[in-house]
């Protein structure tokens, strides 16, 4: 019986997807060997010796210690797109609510007192000063093209906008899903010169902080609306405040609240809910369950942000054994002379590497004894072995 420890509300739809008879989940479990997460923080908790894999219901994982992890052979999987409609659906609503002053207008209204005859002519005195103007034309930029970046730009060419995005690390799969419509350009700074709106989706890193700050927001064009519904370190807030008082910036529509800009007349901050929907906790809890199990059942490794993709069909009637180990030369060959010397025979095999570790999955013609998996684990540079 493996121990699923779920830190956050994990959606039921997501936990069912882990059988009863083989997994056993809840707040309060000792020595997991999965913990599920959100947002909770696991840096400041102790890890324990039991811990085979952490999921992440969500894509950012700067509140997992994945580093450390990674020291010890732990995969950390996440659930990339699972949430990329939710949150482009609030990108779209930043951009109209920015272009048509939605949210002064509001309050205009909702502060409105008296009969009908004074609340219509304070209706027909007051819309002027809330005119705005149609995306139809206006450009917006879109820094990263993963899985919501391309929703997001594909969406702002159907409302009629022009759409010019940066991503080099764009895959070729990804390419295919995004519109040939959208222009490309070749720096962050082309994109914030050429745009009326930006827009970030893309994790938070040392590349990455502060990529909207005082020297990027002077490239760009007077009026400019910065939309940032990705990390709240991607936008230097300071600098935002500065171009808000200068004009250069016109709206800042965020996800993630900063005291000094709270309450401002051209700042639209939303309490984080980029994913929060229904329909996104459940997919989230679904990939990351379906992401887990298959690892834990198979060794088979999916959208894990420090790990390889790996995956393998299981030979019939035979035996998984599966190896994390520094990716150094001679690590396979040493793991397969024991197994030789073990005298099993390999039936399948995969390995693959991603940054300072590989994975290794064989499939042999029998059971391994302890004595071959105590053998294997002594060899230097091994993480982590186990006969999933």
């Amino acid at each position: 019986m493996y121990r699923v420890l779920a830190l956050n509300n994990i959606s039921k739809v997501g936990l069912s997807r882990l059988p009863a008879d083989r997994f056993q989940t809840g707040k309060d479990l000792a020595d997991p060997d999965v913990i599920l997460l959100r947002s909770a923080d696991l840096h400041s908790m102790d890890l324990p010796a039991s811990l085979l894999a952490v999921g992440r219901a969500g894509a950012g994982v700067n509140n997992i210690p994945v580093a450390a992890l990674s020291a010890r052979g732990i995969p950390v999987f996440n659930t990339p797109g699972a949430n990329a409609n939710a949150v482009k659906e609030l990108v779209i609503a930043g951009l109209l609510l920015a272009a048509r002053n939605i949210c002064q207008a509001w309050a205009y209204t909702q502060a409105l007192e008296g009969d009908t005859q004074t609340v219509e002519h304070a209706v027909e005195a007051g819309k002027k000063q809330f005119a705005g103007f149609e995306l139809p034309g206006r450009t917006l930029g879109v820094v990263g093209l993963g899985a919501i970046g391309r929703q997001v730009a594909n969406a702002a060419l159907a409302l009629g906008m022009k759409v010019v995005g940066y991503d080099p690390g764009i895959t070729v799969e990804g390419a295919w899903l995004l519109s040939s419509q959208v222009e490309r350009a070749a720096s962050v700074e082309a994109v914030f010169s050429r745009a009326d709106f930006i827009t970030f989706h893309v994790p938070l890193n040392d590349h990455t902080r502060g990529l909207a700050n005082a020297d990027t927001l002077r490239l760009a064009r007077p009026g400019l609306t910065v939309l940032n519904f990705a990390r709240a370190g991607i936008v230097d807030t300071d600098a935002v405040a500065a171009a808000l008082e200068t004009g250069q910036v016109h709206y800042y529509v965020s996800d993630f609240p900063k005291p000094g800009l709270i309450g401002h007349p051209r700042v639209i901050a939303l309490p984080h809910l980029g994913a929060s929907t229904a329909e996104a906790e459940e997919n989230c809890a679904v990939m990351v369950a379906d992401q887990v199990r298959d690892y834990i059942e198979n060794g088979n490794i999916t959208n894990a942000v420090n790990f390889p993709w790996v995956v393998m069909p299981r030979a019939e009637g035979a035996v998984r054994l599966s190896v994390v180990n520094a990716n150094v030369p001679n690590m396979v060959g040493q793991i397969t002379t024991a197994l030789a010397e073990a005298k099993l025979n390999i039936v399948d095999m995969i390995n693959k590497s991603k940054g300072e570790l590989a994975y290794t999955l064989v499939d042999v013609d029998r059971p391994l004894p302890a004595e071959l998996l105590a053998k294997i684990r002594a060899i230097a540079g091994v993480l982590a072995v186990r006969c999933p």
